[in-house]
C-alpha cells in the first residue's frame, strides 16, 4: 500500500497516462468514423444505429465496473480495461457490414464506460489521500489526450488507412499500458487519512441522504456534458449556417471550446484550493451560461467565438468536481453513477438540440446548454452547505 510521498506520485502519474490515453485513443477512433462509414457502404441512420453501440456499451458496463471495482479493486480493473479498450479500437476497420460494426463498438464502447469509472475512482482515493484537489489534472490529461490523438488523426488521413492507423493506436494503448500498469498493480489504491473531528463523515449521514447526493452530483455532471456534446456535434454548423462563417473557421468553435476547457482544467486545482469544491461549480456554472448565451445569440462571428471559449473555461471543472463529490460520498458506485448521467448528457444534448432547432432554430436550442449550465450553478448553491468542500 503506498504510504511514502514518492509512491502517491508515482501513482499520480502512472493514472494520468491512463487518463490521456483515454481520450487520446477515443479522439483517434473518432476521426476515422467518416472512412469507416465509407468502408461498411452505411447510410446516415445505419451509421448512428451502429454509433449507439458505444453509447450502449458504456453505460451499460458503468454501473457493473462499479460493482468490479469494490470487488478487485480500481488499479485491476481499469488495467483490463485499458487493454480491452487498446485491442478493441482496432476492430472497427476489419468489420464490413454495419451489424458487425455495431458489435464490436459496442465492446469498444464497454471498455471505455469501465476504463472511465475504474481509473475516476482511482483518482478520488488518490485524490483523499493527499487532501488535494487535484481531480481536474487527471481530467485535463483527458483532454490534452484527445486533442493529440485528433490531431495525429488528421495529420495521418491521408498517408494510413483506417486499419493501420487504428492497429497503431492499439499498439500504443498496449505500451503505455504495459508501462503504467506494474505501478498500479504493485499498489492497493490509498487508504484516506482519519478524518479530523471537524470533517465530514460519510459514514454518518444517512444511506438515502448520500445516494440522493450522488444524484445531485450526477445531475451536475450531466448538465455540463450535455453541453459538451453539443458544442463538439452543432458549434461548426451554428457558426457556418447562422453567421457565414467558411469552413475552416467555423472548426474554430469548438478548437476554441476544447482549448479553453484544457486551461480551466490545468488550472482546475489552484482554482478548487482557492475557492472550494461549492464556489468553483456555482463560478463555473454561471460563467458558462454567460458564455453559451454569447456563444449562441451574438451576431458577430468573432463575439460567438469569445462566448465559445467562456463556455468552455466554466464548464472545465464541473464534471470532475461532480464525480470526485459522488466518489467520497460513495466510493466506486457513486463515480459509477455520476458517469452515468454524465454520459447521459452527453448522448441526450445532440439529438435533443437536433429537434428543437427543427422546431425553433439552432440558436435558440442552443440557448438549452446555458439553462443548463445555470441549472447546474443552482444545484451547487443548494448542495455547498450539505457537502462542505
Amino acid at each position: 500500500m503506498p504510504g511514502t510521498s514518492r509512491d502517491l506520485t508515482r501513482l499520480r502519474t502512472a493514472i494520468t497516462a491512463f487518463f490521456a490515453l483515454d481520450g487520446f485513443l477515443f479522439a483517434g477512433w473518432v476521426v476515422r468514423i467518416p472512412a469507416i462509414k465509407h468502408q461498411t457502404g452505411a447510410s446516415a441512420g445505419d451509421l448512428g444505429l451502429a454509433l449507439l453501440g458505444v453509447s450502449a456499451g458504456a453505460v451499460l458496463t458503468m454501473t457493473l465496473t462499479g460493482r468490479l471495482c469494490r470487488r478487485y479493486g480500481s488499479h485491476q480493473v481499469t488495467v483490463v480495461c485499458a487493454v480491452l479498450l487498446s485491442l478493441s479500437v482496432a476492430l472497427p476497420p476489419l468489420t464490413h457490414s454495419v451489424l458487425a460494426l455495431g458489435a464490436v463498438l459496442l465492446i469498444f464502447g464497454a471498455a471505455y464506460g469501465g476504463i472511465n469509472v475504474a481509473f475516476n475512482s482511482a483518482a478520488v482515493d488518490l485524490v483523499t489521500a493527499l487532501r488535494r484537489p487535484i481531480m481536474p489534472s487527471f481530467h485535463a490529461a483527458f483532454s490534452l489526450g484527445g486533442m493529440v490523438g485528433a490531431g495525429l488523426g488528421g495529420l495521418v488521413a491521408g498517408a494510413l488507412s483506417p486499419t493501420l492507423h487504428l492497429a497503431g493506436l492499439a499498439v500504443v494503448g498496449l505500451l503505455v499500458t504495459a508501462v503504467a500498469a506494474p505501478t498500479l498493480l504493485r499498489h492497493e489504491p490509498p487508504s484516506a487519512p482519519a478524518p479530523t473531528p471537524s470533517a465530514p463523515e460519510t459514514s454518518r449521514r444517512p444511506r438515502g441522504r448520500t445516494r440522493g447526493l450522488v444524484i445531485v452530483f450526477g445531475l451536475i455532471a450531466g448538465c455540463t456534458a450535455y453541453g459538451e456534446g453539443a458544442m463538439a456535434d452543432w458549434g461548426a454548423l451554428h457558426l457556418e449556417q447562422d453567421l457565414d462563417a467558411s469552413s475552416g473557421v467555423a472548426a474554430l468553435g469548438y478548437t476554441c471550446f476544447a482549448l479553453a476547457m484544457t486551461i480551466g482544467r490545468l488550472s482546475g486545482t489552484a482554482l478548487l484550493e482557492r475557492l472550494g469544491h461549492g464556489r468553483t461549480v456555482v463560478a463555473g456554472g454561471a460563467t458558462a451560461a454567460a458564455g453559451m448565451l454569447l456563444g449562441s445569440l451574438a451576431p458577430s462571428l468573432w463575439a460567438a467565438l469569445l462566448g465559445f471559449a467562456v463556455t468552455g473555461l466554466g464548464l472545465a471543472n464541473l464534471f470532475p468536481v461532480a464525480v470526485e463529490r459522488a466518489g467520497t460520498l460513495a466510493g466506486p458506485s457513486g463515480v459509477a453513477t455520476a458517469s452515468t448521467f454524465g454520459y447521459g448528457g452527453m448522448l441526450l444534448g445532440p439529438p435533443a438540440i437536433g429537434f428543437m432547432a427543427d422546431w425553433l432554430s439552432l440558436p435558440v436550442a442552443l440557448t438549452s446548454v446555458a439553462v443548463l449550465a445555470a441549472i447546474a450553478t443552482l444545484i451547487g448553491v443548494a448542495t455547498r452547505r450539505a457537502v462542505p468542500s
